[in-house]
């Protein structure tokens, strides 16, 4: 990775060491605002509204599924249907693979994962906008985002888990 460093006036590449690790939520959300172009908000508002309306047909068909088994299960605990063990099996092996939603782990692990969302989706808006700025503004913007980033990287340090995170808003 190199920074950008200007000094007296001479723009100047240096090669500093870092490593970028990212979710499946921030690759989607930085591809989304990186596609993104001034005259074709209305195909991005489309491409949106259909990703999302697949993802809504996607649940749906899950809870209708999950809602016959619910059913076959209650018919099957009346004794209205013979019991059948290898299903009893299946649905017990499928519900042992599920996460726990009430963990803590699970809650540090979902806060940790929706505020790093939110600041890549920040970061990566900002980035469209900047590009549009004359060469002085774009410098300044650069320092104040290497500034915000570490800052960040301090407040919320992946090593140094002495408390637990909160939702950043």
């Amino acid at each position: 990775m190199s920074q950008f460093l200007p000094f007296s006036g001479v723009p100047n590449l240096y090669s500093i060491s870092s490593t970028t690790t990212t979710v499946e939520a921030e690759r989607i959300s930085v591809d989304h605002v990186a596609h993104l172009k001034p005259s074709d908000e209305g195909s991005a508002a489309t491409q949106l509204a259909a990703h999302l309306t697949g993802i809504h047909c996607a649940i749906k068909m899950l809870n209708s599924r999950i809602r016959v088994l619910h059913h076959y299960l209650l018919a099957m605990q009346k004794g209205d249907i013979p019991c059948e063990n290898s299903l009893l099996q299946q649905v017990s092996s499928l519900l042992r693979r599920l996460p726990a939603i009430e963990s803590g782990k699970f809650q540090d692990d979902f806060l940790m994962e929706y505020n790093d969302t939110l600041l890549i989706t920040y970061l990566a808006l900002n980035m469209t906008i900047v590009f549009s700025f004359p060469y002085r503004l774009y410098l300044f913007f650069c320092s104040t985002t290497n500034e915000l980033v570490d800052k960040f990287n301090t407040a919320y340090d992946r090593h140094s888990r002495r408390g637990g995170r909160t939702a950043y808003f």
